[in-house]
Order: structure tokens, then sequence, then C-alpha cells
């Protein structure tokens, strides 16, 4: 966008009434039902494909474009981080004790894979999908081009001000802008290195200073001023997934559920224990035995751990679960994701 050219209404050009919207939480929480609870709260609402087949990702399109038009979905853009073999076997080996609590197999070998990404480009292209977001770098410019001529607005998860500038750079509609304080995985472009912790509203307001593109703010939000804040320093939304965990409409794990509700667990932190990305989250049993030993390699770290976090979600312990959570997950109540939408948007 040329410079001195007036930033788009996001709001306005998605027929939004309510500028929270609900952030794609992959892995289970986010569900068809949470984004048309948002739709019903004139939000948005994005599908999280990560970790879904191409076939379960078009399913769930299918249900919610049944009862809506405004939606997005959220991809995984390729960006793997292959895994030193040493330093997985030595993971391998270091989380055998934790499988055999479970009575479940390790993979021997590092799993290295694209999550399906070229499958699911083409459900989206089939689909004409309203909104695309990308996670974890840039899409290649074919499969951006392809989804733009498609009728779809593409949204770039940034961290920082330099991957704004890429994000622009590269031609990207709109950047949802994600600060340290976020719940799950980072959205960095350079998991290797620590992850910048900036405030959000600093960080917002810098990046508004450096792109003329508009803004979603996302990280920690879980109150109406928190809201209110992100919009006076530059965004046009805010998005919110820590804040929808305890919805009904959710599909968190029950075992997420509960170290969330349980006894206090400190302040999120920094965790790559369970899938050798950055990423936010409390503390437990897991992270406590496992963090400093844990390699850098996503996806490779991501499926080793997956069979002990599978087997402890089925068994509600969520001591072996990735509880991911944002800063303001204190603040979170168990009620409808549209209530909990409406509620925070009151002094925007």
């Amino acid at each position: 966008m040329p410079e001195g050219t007036a930033v788009p209404d996001l709001v306005a050009e998605l027929g939004l009434t309510n500028p929270v919207v609900a952030a794609p939480m992959a892995g289970g929480p986010t569900t068809p039902q949470l984004v048309l609870a948002a739709a019903g709260a004139g939000s948005l609402g994005f599908l999280a494909a990560g970790y879904q087949s191409a076939d379960q990702l078009a399913e769930q399109i299918d249900t919610v474009r049944a009862g809506t038009s405004t939606f997005g979905v959220n991809l995984f853009a390729p960006h793997p981080v292959p895994v030193d073999p040493d330093a997985y076997a030595r993971y391998r080996d270091l989380l055998a004790a934790d499988a055999e609590r479970f009575g479940v197999t390790l993979p021997r070998d590092p799993v290295e894979d694209d999550d399906a990404w070229q499958d699911k480009v083409e459900v989206l292209l089939a689909r004409a999908v309203p909104v695309v977001s990308f996670t974890f770098g840039l899409p290649d410019p074919a499969s951006a081009a392809a989804l733009r001529s498609a009728g779809s607005l593409l949204v770039q998860t940034v961290t920082s001000v330099d991957e704004a500038r890429l994000a622009a750079e590269a031609g990207l509609d709109a950047l949802a802008v994600q600060a340290a304080s976020a719940g799950g995985h980072s959205g960095t472009f350079t998991p290797d290195r620590p992850v910048e912790r900036r405030p959000l509203v600093e960080l917002v307001a810098a990046i508004r200073a450096a792109v003329q593109l508009p803004l979603i703010a996302a990280g920690g939000v879980a109150e109406a001023r928190a809201v209110a804040a992100a919009l006076h320093a530059g965004a046009q939304a805010v998005a919110v997934g820590t804040a929808l965990l305890l919805a009904p409409e959710a599909g968190t794990s029950a075992a997420h559920r509960a170290g969330l509700t349980g006894r206090d667990r400190g302040d999120p932190v920094g965790i790559r224990s369970f899938s050798g990305r950055p990423a936010g989250g409390l503390a437990n049993a897991f992270t406590a035995a496992h963090e400093g030993t844990a390699p850098l390699g996503y996806p490779a770290v991501h499926h080793l751990t997956r069979p002990i976090r599978r087997a402890a979600a089925a068994a509600g312990d969520p001591e072996y679960v990735n509880l991911w959570a944002g800063s303001g997950y204190r603040a979170i109540v168990e009620r409808p994701a549209a209530e909990t939408l409406r509620a925070l948007s009151t002094s925007a």
C-alpha cells in the first residue's frame, strides 16, 4: 500500500458490529459452534485448520457456512524447524517414563510434515473462504495469489515490526499483531530466537507507525479495558482466545478446563517442551520435568509428545497436557461465547 494511503476499515469491510473477534485455537478448542457464536455476536470467528485433515477442515467450513457468510480460517504456514536427530532421541528417552505412565508408544523417528498445507489451500480455494489468516510464516506467493483471486482477504500473524514490514511487502491485506502475552503458539517467524516481550499496546502502536495495514490486536486480552486500550493504540479489532476457553461452545478438554480453573499456577510462561516451538501457557508437572531439556524442533517434537498429551486429556489429567493460556487467564469466566464477546466490547 503506497505511503499516505488511508488504511482500509476492516471492521466495516467485513460487516462486523463487534470489533472483538474469536481467535483460532488449534487442537480442539475452536469448533464450528464457537465460530457461529461469534457471528451471532456481530463478530468474526476463525476456524483453526492446524492439526486437522483437509477433509475435516472442509466439513467444518461447510458447517459454518450453513449458518453464516462471515468467518475466517487460520492455516499454519509451512515453516519447519528441523529437529536434531540426536537431541530428538535423547528427549524421547526422557519421555519414556511418561509414555509408560499412560500406556502409549512414542514415534521412534522424527515426523516432519507441513500440516497438509497444499491440500488445505485447495479446500479454501474450492470454498472461497472470506478471510484466511496465516501463522508461523508467510504463505508462498502462488498460494497467496490464488486465495486472493478466489476472493479471500488475507491476514498475517506477526509478532514484531520487522515481521509486519515483511508481511506488508508480501502484499498481505491485514495483520494480526500477536504479543508475547498470548496463549498458545507464538506466530514468530524466528522460533529459534526468544520471543520479544513487549506489551500489546506498545507493539500495536509501533506496528501502526510502521505499516499502513488494518491491525487486529491479540495477546492476553480478557477484559473490556484491555480491548479499549488496544483499539486506542491503533488496532481496528481485537482477537481473544483464552477468554473463550471456558465457553460451552469451545472444544476445550476437561483436563485443560481443570488446569485453568483449579489451583493458581502462576503467570503464564514460555513453553516449548510440548511442541518444540515457543508457546505461552501454564506450568504443570510435564513442563517442570522437561522444559529445560526439550529440543527446538517443530513439528517433530509436537508429534513426539502428542500420544502423552492425548492420553492425559482422555484421563482428565491437567499435569500432562499443554495448558495454553494468555496473561489474562485469571479473568476468564464460564459463559456462552457471544456473551463474552459482547461484554469485552462494551468499552470499545
